[in-house]
């Protein structure tokens, strides 16, 4: 009974604060973690090698399954890789629709995380409140495209369809009360003690670490590094948007919970701007009903809510599939940071970590 061993337990897959079937090797000396070893593979579905079998125009759909939170900004992500590897011009009226959806997506993925990240602490109100918002903007989706989770929103070279009638007008309602929720959504954590117990000093990772593993969006951000895709490498109709990127220095699970707050009024202001500058013209560029492509290579990195989204294509001489694909998702990439911001805290700090990074597993084991 005095034996003072360190001791090795699974923390999932079948766990609900590991967001999906993600499983953890912990080895623990009492209640300190002295070891993290994530291990994945539960839920791979082979997207990549499928979208290789799939035609340029095909393998759209398939975008939506990895981070299904997510869908609006991976489908983006997938239409400019493509209408990058052939040279598209894609028409200005359709960026700004792309570029305000997609802020509605971040919106909505933002809003789900902070619903089950204060839950995982045992904050129950803010998941109601939160979803609340997250059923408005899918109500947007499914006017625009008549879907609510997997999106499928955009085409290669524009949009399918212009916005729907009456879609300005529910826009405006919602950007009208929504700085109002962020108000409430903060009133209920921000200074709450019990909450700030929780978040502050834990899960810390330096901006030094955070690059050396590659970790970017609001983690990265929370340690200070003010990288983000829309500035460094506009894309869509960013570079015509006037938004600050929001960053934080103590690099904490309490940081990365501000800046993602910060993130939400940031793409509220983008909304908006899309939506009083919203040109006139067609949605869809000319396109021949197959795509052949040539011999070629191009790699199209965005900002998705949980970070750095790259898609890798390689192009096969007269190909109506492409010969290559891989998904650089921000989620995998993050995960490997996880054993390095839990080494040393409690096992109930291991949850408040693993939320924070936001992860979903559909994207980690795609």
């Amino acid at each position: 009974m005095f034996k003072n061993e360190e001791m090795e337990i699974n923390m999932g897959p079948q766990h609900p604060s590991t967001h999906g079937v993600l499983r953890l090797k912990l080895k623990l000396d009492g209640e300190v973690v002295t070891q993290c070893r994530p291990v994945i593979g539960y839920l791979h579905r082979g997207v990549e090698k499928i979208c290789e079998n799939k035609t340029f125009f095909q393998g759209q759909v398939w975008t939506d399954r990895m981070d299904y939170t997510s869908a609006v900004a991976n489908n983006l992500g997938w239409a400019e890789a493509v209408e990058k590897l052939f040279g598209v011009t894609v028409p200005r009226r359709a960026q700004y629709i792309r570029t305000m959806l997609t802020e509605f997506n971040r919106l909505a993925s933002h809003l789900i995380w902070l619903a089950t990240h204060a839950l995982d602490i045992g904050a129950m109100t803010v998941f109601l409140y939160t979803f609340r918002e997250r059923e408005a903007i899918l109500d947007l989706f499914e006017a625009f495209c008549g879907a609510r989770l997997t999106t499928t929103a955009f085409r290669i070279g524009g949009l399918r369809e212009d916005l729907p009638p009456g879609f300005e007008k529910m826009v405006r309602t919602f950007l009208a009360r929504f700085p109002d929720c962020i108000e409430e959504y903060e009133s209920l954590l921000t200074e709450n003690r019990i909450w700030k117990k929780r978040t502050i000093g834990i899960g810390k990772l330096s901006a030094e670490d955070a690059i050396a593993m590659g970790v970017t969006g609001p983690v990265l951000r929370a340690a200070g590094v003010a990288y983000d895709i829309r500035k460094a490498f506009p894309y869509a109709a960013y570079a015509e948007m006037d938004f600050e990127i929001p960053t934080r220095t103590e690099a904490d699970t309490y940081a990365r919970y501000q800046v993602r707050l910060a993130e939400m009024r940031q793409s509220t202001r983008i909304i908006q701007q899309c939506l009083d500058g919203l040109p006139e013209g067609p949605v869809m560029a000319k396109l021949p009903k197959v795509l052949r492509s040539e011999v070629n290579e191009v790699y199209h990195p965005t900002e998705c809510p949980k970070g750095e989204l790259g898609y890798y294509l390689v192009g096969e001489k007269g190909s109506t599939n492409p010969y290559r694909f891989h998904v650089r998702a921000p989620g995998f990439i993050n995960l490997q940071a996880l054993p390095m911001m839990v080494k040393g805290s409690l096992v109930a700090d291991v949850i408040a970590t693993i939320g924070t990074l936001d992860v979903v597993l559909g994207e980690i084991d795609r």
